[in-house]
């Protein structure tokens, strides 16, 4: 199918995948914490009638440096557009931390009707990078509302993990980090059962980074008590990197949270 593509700098930015023929459906395109615009998979979309965004949503020109405070109301002129260009269903589809990102969204903003959360977190933490004063620590949430940071997990950071063989793993880090300041699970939690958005769940149980597994899982049983429509996709050995059918695989290494 004839795309047509065009580099997106104002108000939001990435790159538009528009398709000869669209099918009215809207396609934002969240990547994780390395901050790159997933093009590639906007494309997969766009081949397939929708109209599709890769988004960048923070390390660009004006935008945080790192995940430290990132307005949710910074995505919405995304979902703007969209609507503005006729089409009739918006969906978000994110990664990691582009997945925690795409679900607060669905909670906030009900004009959005799917999210697609590869490898997520079922519930809001700290910063990873620094902020728009070039600081990370102490350590503050990775999201604002309103001008109001969300109640987020810290880290603890006495158990973060050394490096073995040249790869972090880290794990065992969110899970003690998750036990260590359990009191803050409730108020942190994604309450995705608040949305009206359809949920698609996708993890694997030998993801190295964080328990994606446990998330998708706790997300589903909240939605299922709910009533609301989801769905769950788990495989025992796949990892954090979750790849679309036609994807082409990238080897890189997990990243630490910064919080300095």
């Amino acid at each position: 199918m004839e795309i047509e593509e065009s580099t997106l700098t104002n108000p939001f930015q990435g790159v538009l995948l528009v398709p000869r023929r669209t099918n009215g459906l809207g396609v934002v395109v969240l990547g994780g914490s390395s901050g790159s615009i997933n093009v590639e998979r906007a494309r997969l979309f766009a081949e397939r009638g929708a109209t599709a965004i890769a988004l960048r949503w923070f390390g660009g020109d004006g935008q945080v440096p790192g995940i430290c405070e990132v307005p949710l109301e910074s995505f919405t002129p995304a979902t703007d557009w969209m609507l503005r260009a006729g089409c009739n269903r918006i969906a978000y589809i994110g990664t990691s931390k582009g997945a925690e990102a795409a679900l607060l969204l669905a909670v906030h903003d009900s004009r959005i009707d799917i999210v697609v959360a590869l490898s997520p977190s079922s519930v809001v933490w700290a910063n990873s990078g620094v902020g728009l004063d070039g600081v990370g620590f102490p350590l503050r949430s990775s999201w604002t509302l309103r001008a109001k940071p969300l109640p987020f997990i810290a880290y603890d950071v006495s158990k973060l993990p050394a490096p073995h063989d040249g790869l972090m793993h880290y794990r065992a880090y969110h899970e003690a980090s998750l036990a260590t300041f359990a009191d803050a699970i409730p108020a942190a939690s994604i309450p995705v059962e608040t949305s009206r958005a359809t949920f698609v769940l996708v993890a694997g149980a030998d993801d190295a980074l964080w328990p994606s597994d446990w998330f998708a899982a706790s997300l589903a049983e909240r939605l299922a008590a709910a009533g609301k429509r989801h769905f769950l996709a788990t495989h025992p050995h796949a990892g954090h990197r979750i790849l679309l059918p036609g994807e082409t695989a990238t080897r890189f290494s997990s990243q630490c949270p910064r919080w300095y």
